[in-house]
């Protein structure tokens, strides 16, 4: 069996006018994350992991900014592109794993709901998806409630 891991990291601003969507779940919030499409920091974070593991760049090289196919997009859709790219290579999730960096909203109630969404999109079971949520205890962008981030880990194998 051979296995790879890659990580992610991603982070957008919190500003008024757009929805709060984190894990694919639509949070109840008076800011929203800015981006290209509904800028999903979450699974934003788990597609450069997943890519990452296989070397296949970033999201930014397959989705890129700038092209107005991505405008607004479904941050899961992107996923399940990326996991059939790994299904293609001959490759399965074994696990993933991530943090999201956020002051508020108190993300624990509807972890269960982003893990749930997560496995459905990765075709895997929920308790192969890990999704934790802490503070940045006032410091830098996310402390100051600027921003919401993520850090990501997928481990992949070939059986």
């Amino acid at each position: 069996m051979q296995l790879r891991i890659g990580n992610g990291y991603d982070i957008h601003r919190l500003v008024p006018g757009r929805p709060l969507i984190l894990g694919g779940v639509r949070l109840e919030h008076p800011l929203g994350l800015d981006g290209h499409s509904d800028a999903d920091v979450l699974v934003h974070a788990l597609i450069d992991a997943l890519l990452g593991a296989l070397s296949l760049g970033d999201i930014g090289g397959h989705f890129p900014p700038e092209d107005p196919r991505w405008k607004d997009a479904d941050s899961l859709e992107l996923l399940a592109q990326v996991i059939a790219l790994v299904r293609e290579r001959g490759w399965e999730v074994v696990n993933v794993d991530a943090v999201v960096v956020a002051e508020r909203p108190r993300l624990k109630p509807r972890i269960e709901a982003m893990r749930a969404s997560i496995a459905a999109r990765l075709g895997v079971e929920p308790d192969q998806v890990g999704v934790k949520a802490t503070t940045n205890e006032g410091l830098g962008p996310t402390g100051r409630e600027e921003g919401i981030a993520c850090h990501a880990v997928a481990l992949l194998q070939k059986p």
